[in-house]
């Protein structure tokens, strides 16, 4: 057995292809903005206010940045296969998702602190209870939360980075190279 082939008996390493046809796309993206956790919550504790607004559930929220990020998130793996053909694998597409979903929870994370502390200095009635507020909104949305908002993101992406490989993408079929002319990678 070939290092090639061993590299490709590994799961998730075969090489994958778009599947035919807009409605797996669309199955893909519903499926990976319905996170499990998100979904089972909201069924058993039902949020109190639905309104958007300064009271909105951060769980309808969070839906609602999946379902603003996953087609995005979608095109991006588009656009990045058709330029480079990467990523190749189921592997490559799901690590690409936790990659962006971590980065997309930290940033907004952290533009929500900062909006908090701009909130807090405008809110405030002295210099020392601006610098107070924006000390305890920095401590608090800053620090505290931004380790926990970078774990939901990263396992939100997880989920939604393996819906897409799986129901998205299918095997590509392998092809011989028997006269050695499809290149060192031994595919087209």
């Amino acid at each position: 057995m070939k290092a090639h082939d061993l590299l490709f008996a590994v799961p998730g390493q075969t090489p994958v292809k778009w599947r035919r046809g807009r409605g797996r796309l669309w199955l893909a993206g519903l499926a990976a903005v319905c996170w499990p956790p998100l979904i089972l919550t909201l069924a058993i504790w039902p949020p109190l206010n639905w309104v958007p607004g300064l009271d909105l559930d951060w769980r309808l929220l969070m839906l609602v940045i999946g379902a603003v990020a996953m087609p995005l998130g979608l095109r991006q793996v588009r656009l990045q296969r058709e330029r480079t053909g990467r990523p190749a694998t189921r592997l490559g597409i799901v690590w690409r998702f936790m990659f962006y979903g971590g980065l997309l929870a930290v940033a907004l994370q952290t533009l929500f602190a900062l909006v908090m502390v701009i909130w807090g200095l405008i809110g405030s009635g002295s210099v020392f209870q601006a610098i107070g507020s924006t000390e305890t909104r920095l401590l608090l949305y800053g620090v505290m939360m931004l380790p926990a908002a970078a774990v939901v993101g990263v396992s939100y992406a997880l989920w939604a980075g393996l819906c897409v490989a799986l129901i998205a993408f299918e095997p590509e079929p392998h092809i011989p190279d028997r006269l050695n002319m499809l290149g060192s990678k031994g595919r087209a």
